[in-house]
């Protein structure tokens, strides 16, 4: 009997008919057909089951007692087959948590490489941020060429509104003698500062220390520094002045940006000892594993809570037929559905308030709407709408009142409600969407904003095995990171090769 095929003579296993067949084996065979013509029959039923039935019978008494034993198929006889394995065609898990990348713990060792060789990111700017020490931030100033003047700055304000009087004041009775404000440097002990603006934002800095570059300066340099730090809440800015534009201090965030940060000097370095970003002030926890899994709290997306998509209500479903107008029942989702309720001549009422103040009528088609008239009947407007309605003693009743949306009060009839026959009712009128926060990746900002070669974990993640199997070969990093990643990156091309 040849080796080189499985032969099947007679199977009826469920709904198989007496077939015959003949397979290559150590070949991928794809077997397809309408619903019900067997395939899961012949492959699971049949195939698996008798692989799996002869080789249990194989092993000893004692091992047998730990298997589940399988019935014989109903088939006459197959040759040719071993031991089987089965992968379910269902998910392997029923948790929508569970990917391939998790399964596999590729994903794991790729966490893990994001948090020892990743470079985070201000999620709001976008500009590279890092911890340093006051023993670099004082090696990188007295890099500076000698003579170079320098401000210490503590940034106590930034892009924030308010009047700030008392922050000026206790500024002057703790002893400092000059703040900048909005770029401009006051002497508190010549002068006034400005009354500021408490409308427009602001940014305030405490000149700390007054310094010239120069080899000596160690000392007292690594002093003013620890004092700004500690003013300005683990931030500090080093002002430059009579020296030519440095290339590192050109390419910081304030020298880069006169929009989104401060009007500062076009010669500043900014340091931080966290991470945190020393423009928007933005700060992020420490990079770790759970920084980069939507299955934890520290990484998951705050808004589909690392699902990666949000169930909401739909107005596409909500009103599937957009040329009727509200008169002709467009809204009938949020409508009553006892033709005698009251409810139902109060809204009546209430979207006709919201027609007067946004221009259009109940007997307007909706698809005549104009796309801010349609938000406003979804998601609501900002003032009130003055409903105008009959209730239920025959009395006009005229008062103003705030107007949610037609989504809002959908959302919160599902949520208020304990009947199940409601949930199910109003399902009708939802879709499942990628997050708009996370746009589907399932993690929070801050982990998207951690990259390696200029792609965050989301972006590599999409790679297919061939691409990722090269690519994770050919990644530029630098000796030291090269030494830290070398075993992980390991791990992962051993599972992807």
């Amino acid at each position: 009997m040849p080796h080189d095929r499985i032969i099947i003579r007679g199977a009826r296993q469920h709904n198989l008919k007496n077939i015959d067949l003949e397979l290559p084996r150590d070949r991928l065979i794809v077997i397809t057909g309408i619903s019900g013509s067997g395939k899961s029959s012949l492959a699971f039923d049949t195939l698996y089951a008798e692989g799996q039935r002869r080789y249990v019978e194989s092993l000893s008494a004692y091992a047998r007692q730990f298997l589940g034993q399988m019935d014989k198929p109903d088939v006459d006889y197959i040759e040719g087959l071993s031991p089987a394995v089965s992968i379910d065609q269902k998910s392997t898990s029923r948790n929508p948590r569970s990917t391939v990348g998790t399964v596999t713990e590729i994903y794991d060792y790729l966490r893990l490489l994001f948090a020892r060789v990743g470079h985070p990111h201000c999620p709001q700017c976008g500009r590279e941020i890092a911890q340093q020490s006051v023993d670099q931030m004082v090696d990188r100033i007295l890099e500076l060429p000698e003579g170079t003047r320098v401000q210490i700055l503590a940034p106590i304000v930034k892009g924030r509104k308010g009047e700030y009087r008392k922050e000026i004041e206790d500024i002057r009775r703790e002893g400092y003698t000059r703040v900048r404000i909005d770029g401009r440097v006051y002497d508190l002990s010549e002068e006034d500062p400005p009354r500021l603006d408490r409308y427009k934002q602001h940014w305030i800095d405490i000149v700390v220390d007054r310094l010239i570059v120069r080899p000596d300066l160690g000392r007292r340099l690594s002093d003013s520094l620890e004092t700004a730090l500690k003013k300005g809440d683990g931030t500090v800015a080093v002002a430059l002045a009579g020296a030519t534009p440095d290339k590192n201090a050109a390419n910081t965030p304030a020298a880069q940006s006169s929009s989104s940060g401060p009007p500062r000097e076009p010669t500043e370095l900014l340091f931080s000892e966290k991470l945190a970003c020393s423009v928007c002030g933005i700060s992020i926890e420490e990079i770790a594993p759970r920084t980069f899994s939507f299955n934890s709290p520290y990484g998951a997306c705050p808004e589909c809570h690392g699902l990666g998509t949000k169930t909401e209500f739909d107005p596409d479903k909500i009103i599937p037929n957009r040329n009727l107008s509200i008169r002709q029942g467009a809204l009938v989702a949020v409508m009553p559905k006892s033709p005698g309720a009251n409810y139902g001549e109060y809204l009546m009422g209430l979207f006709g308030g919201v027609a007067e103040e946004m221009g259009f009528t109940l007997d307007t088609p909706i698809k005549d709407l104009t796309e801010k008239q349609f938000r406003a009947l979804m998601y609501g407007l900002e003032g009130n709408v003055t409903v105008r309605f009959r209730n239920r003693w025959g009395r006009m009743r005229t008062f103003d009142t705030k107007f949610a949306g037609v989504v809002p009060m959908l959302e919160r009839r599902y949520t208020d409600t304990s009947s199940e026959y409601i949930k199910e009712e109003l399902e009708k009128y939802r879709s499942t969407r990628p997050c708009p926060v996370c746009n589907g990746t399932r993690l929070k900002p801050e982990a998207l904003a951690v990259t390696i070669n200029g792609l965050n974990i989301a972006e590599m993640s999409r790679w297919s095995i061939a691409e990722a199997y090269d690519r994770f070969g050919s990644l530029q990093l630098t000796p030291r990171e090269a030494t830290i990643a070398r075993q992980v990156l390991k791990e992962i091309r051993s599972r992807l090769g």
